[in-house]
């Protein structure tokens, strides 16, 4: 099936009305609220899908899933995850940390399962990842030693005695902490940079226009939400200022980004699929563990290269999981 095509038959489930889905009260209904948008993010709802089957629950036939994308919009948050609730959602799988603030602001009842990149014990989540507490559990992409790689990354591409920039969204509950990794990490390599930071598609202009003036050689992309509905801007911006950039996502160097590192993302929304299933027969997830990364993926676009005039390690290719040429 094309991506266009699944695309379409997505927005069809998502604009099924709920009373036609849900006609037999016995059948559970998942909320699926996503910070993202759904044209981008859309292909990793088959890998929460297949986490479902697993367990045995088949959406449209003993599971109806209704559908919420905040588009990189959080102050939609709080009203989306408002909708399920009224709509008697049995279980809330969110996506980001600021989804699943959101599900939790609205509901002490309901079950929340989140995928979400910084550390939820830190950020007040969960009580501890052995024991969550209360209603909430899921899957972190939390670790510290991935600001560590992306930086060695970068050096490997660009003369390490340049300065490097971290572009973060500061009005992510995890900013600070991802500039104390980053930090750490320069720290322990010797590596210069300096912080930029955009809320707005205008913000990430002025931030690639900071960066130039400042002649920054490269650029670590953190991970945010809206940083990853603003893909093929920030891609594009990438390209103008010739920032050798490495990104959170396998989607920014699929849209045509230098390189990408992070946890395994399809991997996360199937194992919270798993974690759902189990919660829907029964399970408290107050006693499931948070699941933490141990699957991480490595892209790289050879054309961006490229055009960069950069000329990739061979060692560094035959590394990756994924290579765009």
């Amino acid at each position: 099936m094309k991506r266009r095509d699944f695309i379409a038959l997505l927005g069809g489930a998502v604009a099924w009305p709920f009373a036609a889905r849900s006609q037999d009260s016995s059948v559970p209904m998942i909320g699926y609220l996503e910070s993202a948008s759904q044209g981008q993010f859309a292909h990793l709802v088959p890998a929460f899908r297949q986490g479902l089957n697993e367990t045995g629950y088949i959406d449209g036939q003993n599971l109806t899933i209704e559908y919420r994308w905040a588009n990189g919009q959080y102050e939609r948050l709080p009203t989306l995850a408002a909708e399920l609730v009224r709509d008697r959602a049995r279980l809330i799988f969110t996506t980001a940390l600021v989804s699943a603030q959101a599900a939790k602001a609205a509901t002490a009842a309901i079950p929340i399962i989140f995928v979400s990149g910084p550390d939820p014990v830190q950020l007040g989540l969960v009580a501890s990842l052995s024991q969550p507490g209360g209603k909430v559990t899921g899957v972190t992409l939390f670790t510290s030693t991935v600001a560590a790689k992306r930086l060695e990354l970068l050096r490997e591409l660009v003369p390490p005695t340049a300065t490097f920039g971290f572009l973060v969204n500061p009005s992510n509950t995890r900013a600070e902490s991802d500039i104390g990794d980053i930090e750490a990490a320069a720290r322990e390599l010797g590596q210069q940079f300096i912080v930029v930071k955009a809320i707005t598609d205008r913000d990430l202009e002025a931030a690639f226009a900071t960066l130039a003036q400042h002649q920054i050689r490269a650029l670590v992309v953190g991970g945010d939400p809206f940083f990853n509905s603003q893909a093929p801007q920030l891609v594009a911006l990438a390209a103008r200022y010739a920032i050798p950039t490495v990104y959170p996502l396998r989607e920014f160097a699929a849209a045509g980004g230098l390189i990408s590192y992070g946890s395994s993302i399809s991997d996360a929304y199937r194992q919270a699929g798993i974690y759902a299933g189990r919660v829907l027969k029964g399970a408290k997830p107050a006693d499931l563990p948070i699941i933490q990364p141990t699957k991480f993926e490595m892209a790289i676009n050879l054309k961006a290269a490229k055009a960069l005039g950069l000329t990739v390690p061979p060692t560094l290719v035959a590394l990756a999981d994924e290579v765009i040429e």
